[in-house]
């Protein structure tokens, strides 16, 4: 018995020469990485800049707190999650059946491969560009902001719904088949209550995502509180800067702890 476990013991891979290589490597790839940063150009006006921003969030201009016009923060960021949780449930409309149609468990593997290839497609392209390329077609506004987040929602969402989809408990769909249940019944009464709470769970990661990339669409003029940042920054007008950027942690924050504890209802039920 000793000799067979040494023997076994033996023919293991060396994984501490494979750790050491692969720990040499990383640094290597980390210095040659570092050399396309630039810090010649790091001065005291930069750091003058950082300042007076930490500053205008230790001292906000509290005055913009009061203004509830339709020009006003509050408006703003009401306007920022609405363009992060309609972009999201549009995504999330597109992204069900791109799905199940990128599912070679549930579709013939050709049809899922070219849908595969499509969602691919798809991620590849960045937020920003989305909405650059948006403001565009459909002007600045919210809307643009909406397309964004509803493409950028449907790359993410198809992927994570597919590999949930390729983890289903199959036995209920052979019993569906013996039945002569179609493919439609398969997924109402079969798939879909399997899927439910997960695909619930990663919807809401996606908006509390969007929230964030809503903001940044703003600096291009996709709607939302961006672009008061925007040109508060170019105006230093740093109290803005301040009270903009607080009023965004906070909205974060509230954000990140309400998904968090539906996520957790939903995959723990506590």
């Amino acid at each position: 018995m000793d000799q067979k476990i040494e023997k076994v013991l033996n023919n293991e891979p060396n994984y501490r020469l494979i750790r050491t290589i692969l720990t040499i490597i990383t640094i290597a790839i980390l210095f040659w990485s570092s050399g396309v940063m630039d810090f010649s150009k790091v001065n005291s006006q930069g750091t003058g800049i950082v300042k007076s921003i930490l500053g205008g969030i230790i001292h906000p201009d509290m005055t913009l707190l009061t203004d509830f016009s339709k020009d006003s923060l509050w408006y703003l960021i009401f306007e920022t999650i609405c363009i992060a949780f309609v972009g999201t449930l549009i995504g999330a409309l597109i992204s069900l059946p791109l799905a199940f149609l990128s599912s070679a468990n549930i579709v013939p593997r050709i049809v899922a491969e070219i849908f595969k290839l499509l969602i691919l497609l798809i991620r590849t392209i960045p937020a920003i560009v989305y909405g650059l390329m948006f403001i565009r077609v459909t002007g600045p506004g919210p809307f643009a902001g909406v397309m964004t987040m509803t493409f950028t929602s449907i790359g993410m969402l198809t992927k994570l719904f597919q590999e949930t989809i390729a983890n289903i408990d199959t036995n209920i769909l052979e019993a569906f088949e013996s039945l002569g249940i179609n493919t439609w019944g398969k997924i109402r009464f079969g798939i879909l209550p399997q899927l439910f709470a997960s695909f619930l769970s990663t919807i809401i990661y996606r908006f509390d995502m969007n929230i964030r990339d809503a903001t940044t669409l703003g600096l291009v003029g996709a709607g939302g509180i961006g672009a008061p940042l925007i040109f508060a920054i170019n105006a230093y007008r740093w109290n803005e800067v301040g009270v903009i950027l607080l009023s965004l942690m906070i909205l974060v924050l509230v954000v990140e702890l309400l998904s968090t504890r539906i996520r957790k209802k939903l995959a723990y039920g506590i």
